[in-house]
């Protein structure tokens, strides 16, 4: 549809234009305007086939013969690659194309490919919604953000032909909506994430299946078949290397806070009888949060045994008790759920961070129930508890440094990380801890701002490494910020409020706080920091910030 000229308009008696810009039934995307007529044939902006071209202004009824009305013509549409005309770049990763086209105007979005193995009817609207909701599933209830959940679903629609799909990402529903076109009615699905489960093996499965997807490597047939492949899977270690995997992780841990053979003995058995007491509860149907409570408890037990039972070694050496029950907090911190919901929050899922942060929150109160329950009995029974024998940290760094590979490589396994993905896991690990150290002990520098950096490197390397193996960055990130977890500053928090000195256990727990928000906040700083450092992946723009809102 055309408007028509206005040859008699207030202020135009001669019948001429106000100006010679072009008129348009609607204002193109990007305020880009609008090509001049005649077109030449094989444009970009040409109309479809079979299409008339509207004719130009000036030549429409009621326009006098042989008058004009500027030098552009009126044009009926927006073409549906927009202007101008978008590109994808096929050498950047589909997060970084799917996250960008996420946050275009879906008139501006360019159209899918035409696929080479697409039926001719098109493709099957339900069952390619179905399969998206289905890996939405999958990554959300393996602890990735909202952001790159929302991205694989649309990744997978946009490649099987659905340019008008819209993902949806909260903690525990999925939705998933497609309009074929502006008068046809909206098909929305959703589904809800009841479970969930740490496996970053089946994470990283997923993650090349949509890889294949993107690419047009896979019909969906092919797809559905290899997602469930993917879901019959067992887990790549047994529970009982899990339960090891624990001990080994407390231990190593009370080493970074000056323990010795003693101690690892002491906190992997206490870890390990806590971990195997949490999975006796979840057999038995309790909720989450009295798992933890349960698991936190043999480790403070065991820190309050050695203290009863005397802290002088006979070569006149000293036990440090307390280290013990720092080593067990190590390997009950939800590290990974924090990151992710800070992650969410940075990003833009305010929902979705909220709910995370608030599973952080009665986990971490589960925590600090059950080690203080026993650490209050302790107290009653005159344990002398001192919470500045654990101060000693960083004493040899030789030792220091392989305990925090250890704990990564432990912490690793826990999450059920893949056998090729361990060793470059481990390395990472191992550089947070020395850029930490370094900072903190050497440069004197603040321990929120030294875990800070440490962590933004963590973000820098497994962003890096998830680019390279076009994978996701969990299983590289995750375990590498577990020698930065802030157990010392919990442990000392929950001390002092046992013995009546809130003030000392608030400003501990305060420091556990920002230690904690340090570490989400330098992990995903680090990923963002690397992407503005790549090449931007839509034509020369990289994913569209949030407007600055002034706070108001």
């Amino acid at each position: 549809m055309t408007s028509p000229a206005n040859p008699a308009g207030p202020g135009n008696e001669d019948g001429k234009p106000d100006s010679d810009e072009a008129h348009s039934a609607f204002t193109p995307p990007l305020g880009v305007p609008l090509p001049p007529a005649p077109e030449p044939e094989g444009s970009a902006f040409s109309p479809p086939s079979g299409t008339t071209p509207p004719p130009a202004s000036g030549t429409g009824p009621g326009t006098p013969s042989g008058s004009t009305t500027g030098s552009h013509a009126f044009t009926a549409f927006t073409p549906p690659e927009g202007i101008p005309m978008v590109r994808l770049a096929s050498d950047a990763p589909w997060q970084d194309r799917m996250r960008a086209m996420l946050k275009m105007p879906v008139a501006e979005r360019p159209a899918p490919e035409a696929l080479a193995k697409a039926e001719a009817e098109g493709p099957a609207v339900p069952r390619v919604l179905d399969l998206t909701l289905r890996i939405g599933e999958l990554l959300l209830a393996g602890g990735e953000g909202a952001e790159d959940v929302e991205a694989a679903m649309f990744a997978v629609g946009h490649a099987y032909g659905l340019d008008r799909v819209e993902p949806t990402v909260t903690f525990t529903l999925l939705s998933v909506t497609h309009q074929p076109s502006l008068v046809d009615d909206p098909v929305t699905v959703s589904r809800t994430v009841r479970r969930r489960g740490t496996d970053y093996t089946r994470l990283a499965a997923v993650v090349r299946l949509i890889d294949d997807i993107s690419a047009h490597e896979v019909t969906l047939e092919e797809a559905y078949r290899t997602l469930a492949e993917i879901r019959r899977n067992r887990h790549p270690y047994p529970g009982w290397l899990l339960t090891a995997a624990a001990g080994i992780l407390a231990g190593a841990a009370s080493q970074l806070v000056g323990g010795g053979p003693t101690v690892f003995a002491a906190a992997a058995i206490g870890a390990m009888l806590g971990d195997r007491l949490a999975w006796l509860c979840a057999g038995r149907g309790l909720p989450e949060f009295y798992q933890f409570v349960s698991a936190a408890m043999p480790a403070a037990l065991m820190g309050v045994l050695l203290n009863l039972g005397g802290t002088n070694l006979p070569g006149g050496g000293h036990l440090q008790a307390s280290a013990v029950i720092t080593g067990g907090l190590y390997a009950l911190i939800p590290g990974r759920a924090l990151v992710a919901g800070v992650q969410d929050g940075l990003t833009g899922f305010y929902i979705t961070a909220s709910a995370r942060l608030l599973e952080v929150m009665y986990l971490i109160v589960g925590i600090v129930f059950g080690v203080t329950i026993v650490l209050y009995v302790g107290v009653k029974l005159h344990v002398r508890l001192n919470p500045e024998e654990a101060l000693r940290t960083y004493d040899n760094p030789i030792v220091q440094l392989v305990a925090a590979m250890v704990l990564t490589l432990a912490f690793a396994v826990m999450l059920q990380c893949e056998r090729a993905v361990l060793p470059v896991v481990t390395l990472n690990g191992g550089i947070a801890w020395v850029v930490y150290g370094t900072l903190s002990h050497q440069a004197r520098l603040s321990p929120i701002a030294a875990t800070a950096v440490a962590a933004g490197m963590v973000g820098v390397f497994g962003q890096l490494l998830a680019r390279y193996e076009h994978a996701s960055a969990l299983p590289y990130v995750t375990a590498a910020i577990g020698p930065l977890l802030p157990g010392s500053a919990t442990y000392f928090g929950l001390l002092a409020f046992t013995q009546g000195r809130q003030d000392l256990g608030v400003a501990s727990l305060a420091k556990a706080v920002a230690l904690a928000l340090a570490i989400a906040i330098g992990v995903n700083l680090g990923g963002e920091l690397l992407r503005m450092m790549v090449k931007v992946p839509i034509g020369g723009q990289a994913r569209r910030a949030a407007k600055r809102t002034r706070g108001f």
